[in-house]
């Protein structure tokens, strides 16, 4: 991934074919020691390739991938109303919840901070 981010700057910066030396100068500027076998891969595979082209064609790929936290719910078409109907009601029980938390705990101390 870092040479891939490295020749994507040396591209935003105006190069348009970046070489081995230009990406290793941006490696080396944080640290980095490139491998040289990495490198020519990530060089052969981008050369001559329009950058925004390779980003469009990589964003349409990452639409099809998953994100995490999404639920697949396999259930019968009625029984998802009514989950779906106690959700708000959930949401307000833990709004209800956290405020009484937080007025408990300013009790609890028994003195103010600036007194």
């Amino acid at each position: 991934m870092r040479y891939v981010a490295s020749y994507l700057l040396a591209a935003l910066g105006g190069n348009s074919s970046p070489s081995a030396k230009d990406i290793k100068k941006i490696l080396d500027s944080v640290g980095i020691e490139a491998d040289d076998d990495r490198l020519n891969k990530v060089i052969s595979e981008l050369n001559g390739k329009n950058i925004e082209d390779v980003i469009a064609q990589g964003v349409g790929k990452l639409a099809s991938v998953p994100a995490g936290g999404a639920v697949v719910a396999s259930a019968a078409p009625g029984s998802a109303a009514p989950a779906a109907g106690s959700a708000p009601a959930a949401a307000e029980e833990k709004k209800d919840e956290k405020k009484e938390e937080s007025e408990e705990s300013d009790d609890d101390m028994g003195f103010g901070l600036f007194d």
